[in-house]
């Protein structure tokens, strides 16, 4: 008996968005005036051109680019979309909180002045409590057993400050992540420490390494730092911060993804093609899934040649390969290691849906969409950086067009009976 398509689980007018909005992102045509035109709206200060502000542009985003790749912009649309994802059979969400601060020239330039005096208390109302306010409650949106993914640089001046100089977080900044951390850790959600650019990466690193060993017991992981394997130095980061877990008695959480700073990154930095990137995340995947060190994972440290630690491990890519050879190995191995993995909303649905409907490799494992929530306003920066994913990553937005066209199809031609 043949097994159903994945997309079959799909509701049509996520189909239909979906078919859009991958036919828009990979047709030069349409995808460059549509870029000019979202950067716009992402950076305007014109009330006409904010979305939040004019009801006509908010019903046409709202309708078409948001719904497919945001949660809502409130408690009761969050949860309509957390319920309809489960519906189809997802295991859960990623659930991010949208709003961004945005700083001034001048303000970029007096990051240090933040730290003191009127400035740093003026940051603290302005920037933290507000980013802390909003991470918060999407701890309480969050089932128990999901994630919430923590943007740093969302709490302002301050905390862009002490990342860019590798500092600890300012004392109300420490207090703010400190809350958060107690909160998810209260009602079983897992927190995901976001990458960001290379600059400001060492510190996250740093911070995550703290919080992990703060929150995370020898057999339960509250906090899961990123890596970027794009990054030639990923897996040395790695290696060192799975020595520093073993050593001190704690459970290393770990999100691996490929890299999303392609453009900004130095780019020395970064493997040279796309094949050496493939290369080190599937390795690294290896690694982590055998607990023994490869060519990609190398030990660091005395006492760990032996085998690499266990880790609480997030999946978080669109690589078709990627997650298949990933469920061949946990067929294979059998090794008990908690594995999730992870698409972005609106993107990988093909991916996602195999996954979902377990068709691949070893049967259905928990799988989890990334989505943010906030007013259409809020989420503008988020959908911009979506789109120019999408643009650069082509052949996967071409194969998910095509997928879209396959499964509309297919819906086509059953309701003649050509179709199972």
């Amino acid at each position: 008996m043949a097994q159903p398509a994945p997309l079959a689980v799909l509701p049509l007018t996520n189909v239909l968005r979906s078919l859009m909005t991958t036919t828009v992102s990979s047709s030069p045509f349409l995808l460059r005036p549509s870029l000019a035109i979202m950067s716009v709206l992402a950076n305007t200060a014109n009330p006409v051109l904010n979305p939040d502000k004019n009801p006509i542009l908010r019903f046409f985003l709202k309708k078409t680019f948001y719904a497919q790749f945001c949660a809502g912009e409130n408690a009761p649309e969050v949860q309509r979309t957390i319920d309809s994802l489960k519906r189809i059979g997802f295991s859960g969400v990623i659930l991010c909180y949208a709003k961004e601060v945005v700083l001034t020239e001048v303000q970029t330039k007096g990051l240090a002045s933040c730290d003191s005096g009127a400035a740093a208390q003026e940051c603290v109302r302005t920037e933290i409590n507000p980013w802390a306010a909003g991470t918060m409650e999407t701890v309480l949106l969050t089932p128990p057993g999901d994630f919430v993914a923590v943007k740093f640089t969302g709490a302002g001046r301050q905390a862009l400050h002490a990342l860019s100089q590798r500092l600890p977080p300012s004392e109300a900044l420490a207090s703010a992540i400190d809350r958060i951390c107690e909160l998810a850790s209260s009602r079983g959600v897992r927190l995901l420490f976001d990458a960001e650019q290379q600059a400001l990466q060492p510190g996250i690193d740093d911070w995550s390494l703290e919080y992990m060993r703060k929150y995370n017991t020898s057999d339960t992981a509250v906090i899961y730092g990123t890596y970027q394997v794009y990054l030639k130095a990923a897996p040395a980061i790695l290696s060192r911060h799975l020595a520093a877990a073993q050593k001190d008695g704690f459970l290393l959480g770990v999100k691996l993804v490929r890299g999303a700073y392609l453009g900004t990154d130095p780019r020395h930095l970064i493997h040279e093609t796309k094949a050496d990137t493939d290369v080190a995340y599937d390795g690294v995947t290896e690694a982590l899934l055998r607990r023994q060190w490869n060519a990609q994972l190398q030990p660091h440290g005395e006492g760990s040649e032996t085998a690499v630690p266990t880790v609480s491990l997030v999946l978080a890519t669109h690589n078709r390969d990627s997650v298949l050879k990933a469920q061949a190995l946990l067929s294979e191995t059998k090794s008990g290691i908690d594995v999730a993995y992870a698409q972005l909303q609106g993107m990988a649905d093909e991916v996602s849906c195999e996954l979902v409907t377990g068709n691949g490799a070893g049967g259905k494992p928990g799988t989890y969409k990334y989505l943010v929530w906030g007013s259409t306003g809020e989420c503008m920066k988020y959908l911009l950086r979506r789109a120019y994913e999408n643009r650069d990553a082509v052949q996967r937005t071409r194969d998910g067009r095509n997928a879209m066209r396959t499964e509309l199809m297919r819906r086509f031609k059953s309701i003649f009976g050509f179709t199972q």
